[in-house]
Parts: C-alpha cells; sequence; structure tokens
C-alpha cells in the first residue's frame, strides 16, 4: 500500500514539473508576494488597470552626464513606457513563445528574479540570445493581430508577481516580448538611477514590540542592513528573545532549542520562507510566528517578542 502511495505521489511531482515547463515557468513560489521599496529612484511606476501586475520602483538609466539630459528619454524609453535597451548594452530585448523553457530563481529575499536554468530544446536556449544568470526586467504580452499589450516592469519585482505575470497572460497570447539584464543582481542596481551598489546599503527598519498590553510595554526602532538575522540584530540591541529559564539554556542560536520565537505582527512578506523544520516546531503556533535565529528580514517588519506560544515549546 505504501509502495503504491509513494510511486504515485513520484508520478504527479513529475506531471507538475513537465506542466510548469510547458507554460514557461516554475512552480516554486513565495508564501507573500509583496511589493519591494528600494530607495533607487524618487518616482514611483505608473499604476497598471491590472491589480495584480507588480509595477517596479525601479528604473533604469546611464550614470553619463550625457545622458542624463536625456533622463526622461532614458527613463520612460518608448512613449509606451517600455526600457530603453540602448541605454546600456548589458540590455536585450527578446521575443519568443510564452512557453519560454526558463527555469526561474532568485535569493533568499524572493527578489529580483533571474535565470536559474535553461531547458535545451527551450524556446529561450535556442535562440541563443539567453544565459543563465540574466536578469529579468520587463515583460510585454505580444496580442494576436501583432500589436503589443501593456508592458509589466518587473526589475526588483518579488518571484510570485513574476510568475503571476506569466501565469495571467490571455489565452490568446502566444508570444512575449521580455527585457533581460546580463549582470548580477548588485550591477543592475547599480545601473539604476540612484541605486545601491550592494545588499549592504540597503537600510530597513525593524519595529520592536516588548510586553504587549503590559505597563511595561514598550516600542523601539531598529535600522538595520537588509538581509539581517532577526535574532542577532534583537540580541545586538540588548532586546531578550527568550522566556523564562530558557534565556541561560537555550542554543545560542544555533536552531536546536526551537526558544527563540518572534511574532512578526507585520512585514511577514519581506521575511525568507519557513523551512519545514522550523514549521514543525511552530505548528501549534499561528502562520506569523517565527524562529528568530533562522529569521532574515529584507525589507519594514514588526517583531512581537515574547508572544502567547503553545505548551509544546515549554518542553523543549
Amino acid at each position: 500500500m505504501m509502495t503504491c502511495f509513494f510511486r504515485a505521489l513520484a508520478a504527479f511531482a513529475a506531471l507538475s514539473h513537465c506542466l510548469s515547463m510547458v507554460q514557461g515557468f516554475s512552480t516554486i513560489s513565495s508564501p507573500h508576494g509583496r511589493k519591494l521599496e528600494l530607495n533607487l529612484k524618487n518616482r514611483v511606476g505608473t499604476p497598471s488597470s491590472q491589480p495584480w501586475r507588480w509595477q517596479s520602483r525601479i528604473f533604469l538609466s546611464s550614470d553619463s552626464q550625457e545622458d542624463d539630459n536625456n533622463e526622461e528619454a532614458i527613463n520612460e524609453g518608448d512613449d509606451d513606457g517600455t526600457i530603453d535597451i540602448n541605454s546600456d548594452d548589458r540590455l536585450r530585448r527578446i521575443r519568443m513563445p510564452r512557453a519560454t523553457g526558463i527555469e526561474w530563481g532568485t535569493d533568499l529575499s524572493f527578489s529580483f528574479v533571474y535565470v536559474r536554468d535553461l531547458e535545451p530544446s527551450g524556446a529561450a536556449a535556442l535562440s541563443g540570445e539567453v544565459e543563465v544568470g540574466d536578469q529579468i526586467c520587463e515583460l510585454r504580452p505580444v496580442i494576436e493581430d501583432g500589436d503589443d499589450g501593456e508592458v509589466v516592469s518587473l526589475i526588483g519585482a518579488p518571484f510570485d508577481e513574476v510568475m503571476n505575470a506569466f501565469a495571467s497572460l490571455g489565452r490568446k497570447v502566444k508570444d512575449v516580448d521580455l527585457v533581460f539584464f546580463r549582470g548580477t543582481k548588485d550591477e543592475l542596481k547599480a545601473a539604476c538611477k540612484g541605486g545601491s551598489l550592494s545588499d549592504q546599503d540597503e537600510k530597513i527598519m525593524v519595529t520592536v514590540i516588548q510586553n504587549k498590553g503590559s505597563k511595561e510595554e514598550e516600542i523601539r526602532y531598529i535600522e538595520a542592513k537588509a538581509g539581517c538575522n532577526v535574532r542577532q540584530l534583537l540580541t545586538d540591541n540588548g532586546i531578550n528573545v527568550y522566556q523564562s529559564v530558557t534565556r541561560w539554556t537555550n542554543c545560542k542560536g544555533k536552531q536546536l532549542c526551537g526558544t527563540c520565537i518572534v511574532n512578526i505582527v507585520d512585514g511577514a512578506g519581506s521575511t525568507n520562507r519557513k523551512s519545514l523544520d522550523e514549521a514543525s516546531t511552530l505548528r501549534e503556533n499561528p502562520e506569523s510566528y517565527r524562529l528568530s535565529c533562522v529569521s532574515f528580514a529584507y525589507g519594514d517588519i514588526t517583531v512581537e517578542t515574547f508572544p502567547p506560544i503553545k505548551a509544546a515549546q515549554w518542553t523543549r
């Protein structure tokens, strides 16, 4: 009976993978779609008529003084808001079938989606224009009569939004225009107007609520680097994340005791996903509860220390 079950499970997984490649995107997704607000330019993208669609707050430009005189043309590209690929020789626009044959990837920030792998017989690989590591910047559907559809800027977009951009294409859309940037995430950000050179320059705000609901309730605001470890940040600022005797008996952040529990009351989408081990450890508690030792913040979050926990955590 168990053998049949595992065979069926393996067959289902294989079928899911095949279907995802037919549609041209990976089935992996992050649990929280979110907008990444990097201070790379002080102008917000044009709102989309389709509410699900990501509108990037990041715009490509050149650093040269001559191009600065044509800033509007660089930022807007054509009149329809597309990226001007002539502004940087690392940019390329490619038309291909919607089933691209691309496996998309991202880092723990679940943003700045790049080409993780190429199906050898897929449209992207056969074009000879796409390479592993290329960053996706823009998608535009090609309508059946040859006209171009609405531009979707994807620079810095969360993984979910990139997948939604492909999944939500109309049935009549057979081809898409994609703009890629040949370079790393940091190089792409540096190419943007006012861009940061690395994640180390990006700052986030972590709001910490201590002793919630009591007379000793206190709220602190801590500026930190994007990608910081939540436990390390709190303890470095003198904030205790351990309840009762676990303050002295914990594992020092080695993910062994399961007692550094916090509640991410706001901004959960700006943190990394829960692992299976973490989810199992916190299974009796609300979804927003995290082990701070394995939680990383990539955007502004609000953290509550000493949240009410279930009995299982007290037995560790």
